[in-house]
């Protein structure tokens, strides 16, 4: 059993403090915790700033490289899912203290004094993405901090000395490799090369690899790991190599942000807590409609990792479309203190009835 783990404290900095050798079953389990709610963390402001996107071509480029990266971040998210499970911890998704907190810190203490925030798309916006995805020794710029790639490296290191405990039991399975790329099946954890193979995807698919910025498990040739991909969105320049310098640079053609809904950033427990913004009847029953959505669907995944099974998983994928569509209806409200920008939705647990 997996103790509940406080999102907001330094329990990933407090991991990484302990010499791999001097690691417990408990220490791994709690790492694996810790990793779910980083990859769950990811998916908030991502989604959030898809979903300004007022162009609902998935073709298009900016859309296109976001709506992949989201994906992504669901698979590694169900791929660490089964590593817990499959050495008897318990995946914990809605106790109050394990739900993301918006504006704040990521789990776990990673990446110290960066604060994530829900807002529209923005070239703010995507360099915080880019920030969160940072590599340990990125080509294109130095590095700084306790990085999850770093993270991630210690679980690897340290897995292979608890393989005895790999059952494969509470495994869930998901094909999205077909529509998204190499990499992204959802898999059952049953030995260790199931686990190290997971923990290199989760990583090369979000830093590439020391060689190169492109993501090697694609979904289409060329495409980008994650923090080059959020890089170029940012600085607004493709990405390219320079035969000149021997680099990577950001310096190739323009890359213009698409059209968006001007989505605010949202306050700290919500738009309640916004002075001359609070929601009236009616946007308020918008933004508890998404909430409801995003706690159901919350409830749905511990389930599909818990009691209720796999079949979990497809209401879980139907509340994530629910929440969408109410995201686009909350993007077209206007704040009643500044017209220029629009409510955006919560992402506020509701408790359960």
């Amino acid at each position: 059993m997996t103790a509940v783990l406080d999102y907001e404290g330094d329990g990933i900095v407090q991991l990484m403090s302990i010499a791999e050798d001097e690691w417990t079953e408990q220490e791994l389990k709690d790492a694996l915790q810790h990793a779910i709610l980083l990859e769950l963390s990811t998916v908030p402001p991502y989604a959030t700033a898809l979903w300004s996107i007022t162009d609902p071509d998935n073709s298009k480029p900016v859309r296109h490289t976001i709506r992949e990266i989201v994906f992504d971040e669901m698979s590694h998210f169900g791929l660490v899912c089964n590593m817990l499970t499959s050495i008897g911890g318990t995946v914990v998704l809605t106790d109050p203290k394990a739900v993301p907190k918006y504006p704040g810190p990521l789990p776990g203490g990673v990446n110290p004094g960066l604060e994530v925030f829900l807002s529209g798309l923005t070239r703010d916006s995507a360099t915080l993405f880019a920030e969160i995805e940072k590599p340990d020794s990125p080509l294109a710029f130095a590095a700084d901090g306790n990085t999850i790639g770093a993270f991630y490296q210690r679980i690897a290191n340290v897995f292979p000395t608890f393989a005895h405990l790999l059952t494969g039991q509470r495994q869930v399975s998901f094909p999205l490799g077909s529509s998204h790329g190499a990499g992204n099946d959802i898999v059952p954890m049953n030995t260790i090369d199931d686990v190290l193979q997971a923990l290199t995807v989760i990583q090369e698919q979000g830093e590439g690899t020391t060689a190169s910025p492109v993501n090697p498990f694609p979904g289409s040739p060329g495409e980008l790991a994650h923090y080059y991909a959020f890089k170029e969105i940012a600085v607004g320049k493709k990405l390219i190599f320079d035969d000149q310098t021997g680099k990577f640079e950001f310096a190739g053609p323009d890359l213009p942000l698409p059209d968006t809904s001007p989505v605010a950033r949202v306050p700290a427990g919500g738009w309640a807590d916004s002075p001359g913004n609070e929601p009236d009847a009616t946007t308020a029953g918008l933004l508890h409609a998404f909430n409801q959505h995003y706690s159901d669907m919350l409830r749905a995944l511990e389930g599909a990792w818990g009691a209720d099974g796999p079949d979990s998983i497809g209401p879980a994928i139907g509340l994530m479309g629910q929440m969408r569509r109410a995201a686009q209806q909350i993007n077209g409200v206007k704040l009643p203190a500044d017209p220029r920008f629009t409510y955006g939705p919560e992402w506020l647990l509701v408790p359960a009835v």
